[in-house]
């Protein structure tokens, strides 16, 4: 089967998120692989040494200080050593306790004077707290997990390669639930405003409950991904990796013109009629038909809906060459074993980002083999190539073992890179303000080759692709294993 597909990662995110989210109390707990736990009542802090420190429902720590554990310093931060803020680029390597090497991993960072330094929300003189609100409990419980498993394994990694922390103070992290719910969210970012220096690394289906709170109180928020309009519209809130609806991204039109013209003259769009996922459907054909695609068929899909033989056959009346289809794993099983079952084998196949994960291929088999997907990130078998890949998978597994990475989790990671990176340059002259002023800068992040370049600042998506391809039930590169970037295509 010569199963390529063709779609936009730049929404892949929202689009996703949102139809989990917006269909979640309609889907099987068990048709979305996530990675499982809850965090409990009040939250979770990791301290220095990686470990969880309670906290009670008000948000107060109850298990003494937040800043005892490996690499915790025992200077007050008085911040006049220009060189505590550490480099976060190349620390100093880690003992064999507590989790694996910290060696240097990317080009240092040059950290600013700690002149001046000043304490604020989230900050005393021996920490800087951190918070992520991501959908831990709700329909799908553990939706957004990885997104909290990552930034969690960043904070660990970074406190025990940098002894020193920022400017002598060691980094602390307050986990929220957003339990796949706006209020939920609203409560979170309420808190945060009060109780936190930052927000980092967060995931959530309906993130638009605190977007106006984080935006009136200042917070800042650097996100894995903001997927609904007013979390993206707000003035101090950031994704990690960027994404706009009406931007689509053109190396999957792209490839299908080239490698497959006829069957770019006869596309299929099918998306799971809910949330961004409907919108996005009907976006992404708009924007490859100015490209140069022509589509045929542009239908959606009831989330109820478990028969997927009707479109199938339509397809195959059509005469459909290349098929996309935008929703979730559940989906993308079900069209692929459809298509098996009824012998249609379309030239082109794509899925997003969001099947690149073991269940995916668990779950589709045989009927997924040939199926491409497009991505923005280092696949997880090419760690050896790429040390922020491993450092993220190592810290990954020390923090929390068994754990999955996925998709959301990179940009989780990519987001709490950055935020250091930003806050040791800064050194004395970091405050909440001056934070969202150089992220506002920040353009053509890669978080030291861990993803494609993301327009994090201009709020844009990202130019660049490459592809996947499903053989002999593995994940293999398609083509060039660099990213291409050709470029994007707006459409409203």
């Amino acid at each position: 089967m010569s199963r390529s597909r063709s779609r936009l990662a730049t929404a892949s995110v929202a689009l996703t998120v949102l139809l989990l989210s917006a269909c979640g109390s309609q889907l099987a707990p068990g048709d979305v692989v996530a990675a499982g736990g809850t965090t409990g009542t009040g939250g979770v802090v990791v301290g220095a040494d990686g470990q969880p420190v309670a906290v009670g429902d008000d948000g107060t720590v109850t298990s003494g200080d937040t800043g005892s554990g490996t690499g915790t310093t025992t200077d007050t931060g008085s911040g006049t050593d220009s060189s505590s803020g550490g480099d976060t680029g190349s620390g100093p390597q880690g003992d064999d306790s507590g989790g694996p090497q910290a060696g240097p991993e990317g080009p240092p960072v040059k950290a600013g004077s700690c002149d001046g330094f000043k304490n604020g929300p989230g900050i005393t003189d021996t920490t800087i707290t951190i918070g992520n609100s991501s959908d831990i409990s709700g329909p799908v419980p553990g939706l957004f997990e990885s997104a909290q498993d990552a930034t969690k394994a960043f904070v660990a990694y970074f406190n025990k390669s940098n002894p020193d922390g920022i400017c002598g103070r060691t980094l602390v992290l307050k986990n929220y639930d957003s339990r796949t719910d706006d209020p939920a969210d609203q409560r979170n970012h309420a808190d945060a405003c009060e109780n936190v220096f930052a927000m980092v690394g967060s995931m959530s289906a309906f993130d638009s409950g605190g977007a106006a709170v984080t935006e009136q109180c200042g917070l800042p928020d650097l996100r894995s991904a903001g997927v609904t309009g007013p979390r993206q519209r707000c003035a101090t809130c950031f994704g990690a990796q960027s994404t706009i609806a009406g931007e689509v991204n053109n190396v999957v039109a792209d490839h299908v013109l080239k490698n497959f013209p006829d069957a770019a003259q006869n596309a299929a769009s099918l998306y799971i009629n809910a949330g961004a996922a409907a919108e996005n459907g009907q976006l992404q054909p708009k924007a490859m038909t100015k490209r140069g695609m022509r589509f045929t068929v542009v239908r959606g899909i009831e989330v109820s809906e478990f028969n997927y033989a009707p479109y199938v056959q339509q397809l195959k009346d059509e005469g459909v060459g290349y098929v996309q289809i935008t929703g979730a794993i559940p989906q993308f099983v079900r069209l692929a074993q459809a298509m098996t079952q009824q012998g249609y084998d379309p030239d082109v196949f794509m899925i997003d980002p969001t099947a690149y994960e073991p269940g995916f291929l668990e779950q589709g088999g045989k009927d997924v083999e040939g199926v491409t997907i497009y991505m923005n990130f280092v696949p997880f078998e090419e760690a050896s190539t790429s040390p922020e890949t491993k450092l993220y998978l190592d810290w990954l597994q020390a923090t929390k073992p068994g754990a999955t990475p996925d998709f959301f989790g990179v940009f989780s990671w990519s987001a709490a890179r950055l935020f250091v990176e930003t806050a040791v340059k800064l050194g004395g002259g970091l405050n909440r303000e001056s934070l969202i002023a150089a992220i506002r800068k920040t353009d053509n992040w890669t978080a030291n080759g861990l993803h494609a370049p993301q327009r994090v600042g201009p709020k844009s998506t990202g130019e660049c692709f490459r592809l996947i391809q499903v053989k002999g039930g593995k994940f293999v590169p398609l083509g060039s294993t660099k990213y291409t970037c050709n470029g994007i295509t707006t459409v409203s």
